[in-house]
């Protein structure tokens, strides 16, 4: 009899657990209901952005040199450097693609010259 009333508890318990998740669903779905509607509605047509008038923006594709970090005798802190210690670069002057060298896959193991 104890076998009996153990499987009936386990039984509830299961049946519990179930009514649980099934509202805690049911409550989220009601919860993105309600964000939903406060978002702003999507934007019409006319609201929609335009090409510009000389046509798509076209890829830039050229090789970038950094910039040169200013000397000084004491350590610099990134506020200190130019552009508030974002790193600038300028146009290279060789717009060559560059090329590994002979016998080099340029990653580790890729049988270089020293045998890598």
């Amino acid at each position: 009899m104890d076998t009996a009333a153990g499987r009936g508890t386990l039984g509830l318990g299961l049946a519990v657990a179930g009514l649980v998740v099934v509202a805690l669903l049911i409550g989220a779905f009601v919860m993105g209901a309600r964000v939903r509607r406060r978002e702003p509605p999507p934007p019409r047509p006319e609201e929609q952005s335009r090409l510009p008038a000389d046509g798509p923006v076209r890829e830039v594709l050229e090789n970038r040199e950094p910039d040169e970090v200013p000397r000084s005798d004491r350590r610099l802190t990134p506020h200190q450097l130019p552009r508030s210690g974002n790193a600038g670069t300028r146009s290279s002057r060789s717009q060559g693609r560059t090329r590994w060298t002979g016998g080099g896959g340029g990653s580790f193991g890729s049988g270089g010259p020293d045998g890598g």
